[in-house]
């Protein structure tokens, strides 16, 4: 009979194939911008719908590897599907592990409808219960081909009628996958916590301050959330992570 170990070993040397092949698709290799400027893609709409879809397998890999294997191999998985996104694992610990895509960008973030954008996270279940509400949301106006500006519209619409809630006490998420695609500037940017709060200014958690680690994401967005950032030094694998 195998054990525990043995089985989890098992995954994880599956989820790794599963991932070094995924890594080895370049951003190059991706699909090429209507157009330009000075070589710079321009995303103004959104692509063709597929663009934005994956390999199922391949997308629970990378969603999973958002957390270390303790936290993920026991989370709900969600994957991206043309009506939304749907349960493709049935979790047991209350965290959520997803692969969000462009369109959970700033609304005036000039890569919002990046079709390359893949952003590995996993919700601990505070966030599960209203963070994700705010990609759930987004996903379905994007996915019923609203325009950005229709879609911010909607959005403050549903902020108005109460229908986004406020984030949770202790909500917080973990991106620590190498494998995400934050966007064409940054790649995966930093193995990083995020902690999810009502509004807030960056004095109240010491955020940007010298020798802090704790960041402000000040990126503007109208859901009821500040998030600060927290960097790690090793990745959802182990490995290291240099700042």
């Amino acid at each position: 009979m195998k054990t525990k170990h043995a089985d989890r070993c098992a995954g994880a040397l599956a989820r790794g194939l599963v991932l070094s092949a995924l890594a080895g698709v370049s951003a190059a290799d991706g699909p090429a911008p209507a157009n330009s400027v000075n070589g710079a893609p321009l995303y103004e709409r959104m692509a063709h719908l597929e663009q934005y879809l994956m390999n199922p397998s391949a997308e629970v890999a990378l969603a999973r590897s958002a957390a270390p294997d303790a936290i993920s191999d026991q989370a709900t998985i969600l994957t991206l599907k043309p009506q939304g996104y749907e349960t493709a694992v049935n979790g047991t610990n209350g965290f959520t592990c997803l692969v969000e895509r462009s369109w959970m960008s700033p609304f005036n973030s000039a890569e919002f409808w990046n079709p390359k954008m893949r952003g590995p996270v996993c919700y601990n279940p505070a966030a599960s219960k209203s963070i994700l509400t705010y990609t759930l949301w987004r996903t379905k106006l994007a996915l019923a081909e609203h325009s950005r500006e229709l879609m911010l519209e909607e959005v403050r619409a549903a902020l108005g009628r109460k229908e986004l809630p406020s984030p949770e006490p202790g909500a917080m998420s973990f991106m620590m996958s190498k494998h995400g695609y934050l966007s064409d500037t940054q790649g995966h940017w930093h193995s990083h916590l995020m902690f999810h709060v009502p509004k807030a200014a960056a004095a109240s958690w010491g955020a940007n301050l010298p020798g802090s680690p704790v960041v402000l994401d000040e990126r503007e967005v109208p859901e009821p959330q500040t998030i600060f950032l927290v960097p790690v030094a090793h990745w959802s694998d182990g490995t290291a992570a240099i700042p």
